[in-house]
């Protein structure tokens, strides 16, 4: 579980837009609805190089899948997905809130190309989704 900038303020900026649940009442509601046999990690960071290098860190420890929520990266960093690329892992790009109904230069994401699905407008539940969906794609 990889989250980009800002999104250690989850519950405090923008409930209207991002929900009143944080970071940390996301991960507990992730790790209990998680699959038995999945394990998750999670890894928020606002500081690009600290991103590649943790998603650099997965060549060595390689995961099954991941689920990112680049938060503005999505629309500005070729470094990350560039780095997303080099790991060969699927992953599923989560966005809280729907990044099409927002300001234009939201409508462009430098990962849904790479991703095995992406998700928007759907909150938190967002997340869930998306395990929902690397669990699938595990089960084959």
């Amino acid at each position: 579980m990889l989250n980009g900038p800002n999104l250690n303020l989850l519950g405090r900026r923008e409930p209207d837009v991002y929900g009143a649940t944080t970071l940390d009442q996301l991960a507990q509601m992730l790790e209990d609805a998680a699959p038995e046999a999945m394990q998750l990690e999670f890894f928020q960071s606002n500081h690009e190089g600290a991103m590649i290098d943790r998603i650099h860190q997965l060549m060595d420890q390689p995961m099954d899948g991941i689920v990112i929520n680049p938060g503005a990266w999505t629309h500005t960093s070729v470094a990350i997905r560039d780095a997303l690329s080099a790991i060969k892992t699927p992953i599923v790009e989560v966005h809280i809130s729907n990044i099409h109904a927002r300001e234009t230069f939201r409508h462009h994401s430098y990962f849904s190309d790479i991703a095995l699905a992406v998700i928007a407008g759907c909150g938190m539940q967002g997340y869930l989704f998306a395990l929902q969906t690397l669990d699938q794609q595990f089960k084959g």
